[in-house]
């Protein structure tokens, strides 16, 4: 027998006891069994309240609830046995989040209930200790204020504090609620004012009835305003006066006050790539050229919100003879380390990488390589910059950052049409919601009129209710081509009325019309998010009038900015390609639709999330740019 059989018996091999065994089990689901018993406790007592069960602690429970509460004991059990079940989720897995804001108004508005109840059922205290009415609670916050301030301060006093209740619910604040009422106001003036129209005066159409009979441009609402020119059925566009109605809310002249807040944009913070990586990245840029036989140094680099340029400037290759004497110099090629791409891309280890071959204006070739952490660009940020400030433009959008994480402003005005192309995912219709927000910002319904076509029925109709939007985003294919051709309709009235006015354009026309005490025309600008689905059902009519618009609306002060997720031949036709001179390209699945948009290719080599190459009227080579980025809550804000 070894020593070890004859070791005395240690606590370590006593069986565990019963209690030592449930110790685990209970400290680590405490929470589920307290929520268990929470639940058992509120369902019961639910039941007693609704005299199903009788017992005495139940009694004893639900009478104190009652004589505190009132009928707030149902309210008061029905949240405990929700507080229950929320402790059991964590197993379940239907716990939910419950954010705070959500229970303290939920609570602030339950206790404004109960002194209301007291009030309106006149209960005594009698009453009150009873069980009746809001109970004790309900008494004691009404009785003393119902003594001291009387029945009209103290209903005041709790409206307050459910105007409190409601803007912690739903995050809104004062001014909110005060553009709200304003704009509420607004459309109930509409309504007085179209129920007060003199039936012996003859009726009025509209230019698209007036021109063909075609389904007008309306939004099956007769509140809203659905088109702002209006002519008599005898009177012919020539006879008609060279005056444009009211906005629908007869809003005051364009100024600062009536614009929208930047508080409602939010501002984002930037992540700057540390300059050891960008010292680790030059390197294994310069040794792959050395691995290929070519000469080049980095020579600049510049750091952009989601990717990082690095400039290299070409060597020579020296070929020597036998003793070491320099036979030949030669000029490495741009083209040569632009066939480079890929292999870069495998000594960076990122997935995309785009080579610039020469960087216009510079003597370097720009490799473009993705930053570990992308920086969003906020749309405040541009809207604050120097560069979109100084761009007095009434037409000026923020557009995003380039490589060099310089902000980038265009004017709408001087393209004078935009062609935006892109897969689905690579941020097309967040850069449309981007170039409506900016325009909302800078301008009033007075000077600028939108026109929304969204067929794919989901990212557009978030802006219906807008004071700057003629009735309501289209998304039925008939009513659309309704919507172009009266845009046809209103550019040749306006020509019209240029002619009598002896205006060239717009801006000149406005100045006339100031001076004559008229009130001016409206920018126009129209929003099509997605083009191939015009195309496939009605592809002669939309090209027709899109190429008719594109042509000639400048000059009246109507653009056009027209989407679509398949730039292939037979969407972006040669007409519309010519008619369209400034192009934004997403991402896209390959280099011939992005030389289907662009004319040349890199569209294709693009990161998706807002990473575009935009190409203006007047460049000969796209830019590389990070859109901004707008988000849901901003729109609903800005709404």
């Amino acid at each position: 027998m070894t020593k070890e059989n004859l070791r005395p018996p240690t606590d370590n091999d006593a069986p565990q006891t019963w209690d030592e065994r449930w110790l685990p089990v209970v400290y680590n689901y405490w929470a589920e069994i307290c929520g268990g018993f929470l639940l058992l406790f509120s369902l019961l007592n639910l039941l007693a309240l609704l005299n199903l069960t009788s017992a005495g602690l139940l009694r004893y429970t639900t009478g104190l609830a009652r004589q505190l509460l009132g009928w707030g004991a149902f309210v008061l059990f029905l949240s405990l046995g929700l507080l229950g079940m929320q402790m059991l989720g964590r197993q379940l897995r239907f716990r939910r989040h419950i954010p705070a804001r959500l229970i303290i108004a939920v609570e602030l508005l339950f206790l404004i209930t109960l002194p209301l109840t007291h009030y309106v059922t006149r209960a005594t205290f009698e009453q009150a200790f009873a069980g009746q009415a809001g109970g004790l609670t309900g008494w004691a916050m009404a009785a003393p204020l119902l003594r001291f301030l009387g029945p009209v301060m103290t209903l005041l006093f709790y409206a307050l504090l459910a105007l409190i209740a409601y803007a912690i619910l739903t995050e809104r604040t004062l001014d909110d609620m005060i553009r709200s009422l304003v704009f509420a106001s607004g459309r109930l003036k509409r309504w007085s004012d179209q129920l007060a129209i003199d039936p012996d005066e003859e009726p009025l159409r509209t230019v698209a009835n007036y021109v063909e009979e075609s389904r007008p441009f309306t939004t099956g609402a007769e509140d809203d305003v659905l088109l702002p020119v209006l002519l008599r059925p005898n009177l012919t566009p020539s006879q008609h006066r060279p005056i444009h109605p009211p906005a629908p809310e007869n809003l005051p002249a364009p100024s600062l006050s009536s614009l929208p807040p930047l508080d409602i944009l939010t501002a984002g913070t930037r992540q700057k790539i540390t300059p050891e990586q960008i010292d680790h990245n030059a390197k294994i840029i310069e040794q792959t050229l050395t691995d290929f036989g070519l000469d080049g140094q980095v020579v600049s680099v510049r750091s952009g919100p989601s990717l990082t340029q690095f400039g290299v400037e070409p060597g020579y290759i020296v070929r020597m003879n036998a003793q070491g004497e320099i036979i030949k110099s030669q000029k490495v090629r741009i083209s040569q380390i632009a066939n480079l791409r890929k292999d870069f891309a495998l000594a960076l280890a990122v997935p995309r990488l785009r080579i610039e071959a020469p960087v216009p204006g510079r003597g370097i070739v720009g490799i473009e390589v993705p930053n570990e952490q992308t920086s969003m660009v906020r749309l405040r940020d541009v809207i604050e910059s120097a560069e979109f400030i100084k761009l007095r433009k009434p037409l000026a959008i923020a557009l995003g950052e380039n490589v060099a994480g310089v902000p980038i402003a265009i004017d709408i005005a001087k393209m004078p049409h935009l062609l935006i192309a892109g897969t689905t995912g690579s941020g097309k219709s967040v850069c449309m919601k981007t170039l409506i927000t900016s325009l909302i910002m800078r301008n009033s319904p007075e000077t600028l009129r939108l026109v929304m076509i969204d067929p794919k029925r989901v990212e557009m109709l978030r802006f219906n209710g807008l004071p700057h939007l003629y009735g309501k985003a289209e998304v039925e294919g008939e009513r659309i081509i309704a919507v172009l051709r009266w845009l046809v309709a209103e550019m040749e009235r306006r020509y019209a009325v240029f002619a009598e006015s002896n205006a060239r354009q717009l801006s000149s026309y406005n100045v006339k019309a100031r001076e004559q005490g008229v009130s001016p025309l409206p920018h126009i600008v129209v929003f099509l998010d997605e083009l191939a689905d015009l195309m496939m059902q009605y592809s002669a009519e939309t090209e027709r009038v899109l190429c008719r618009l594109a042509q000639m609306a400048r000059a009246t002060g109507i653009h056009l900015v027209v989407a679509t997720q398949r730039p292939s031949t037979d969407v972006v036709t040669g007409l519309i390609k010519a008619n369209f001179p400034a192009r934004i390209a997403f991402a896209v699945s390959s280099s011939m639709d992005s030389r289907v948009i662009l004319d040349t290719t890199g569209a294709d080599q693009l990161l998706g999330n807002g990473d575009m190459l935009f190409l203006g009227s007047d460049a000969a080579v796209p830019q590389r740019v990070q859109g901004c980025f707008v988000d849901d809550d901003e729109i609903d804000r800005l709404v």
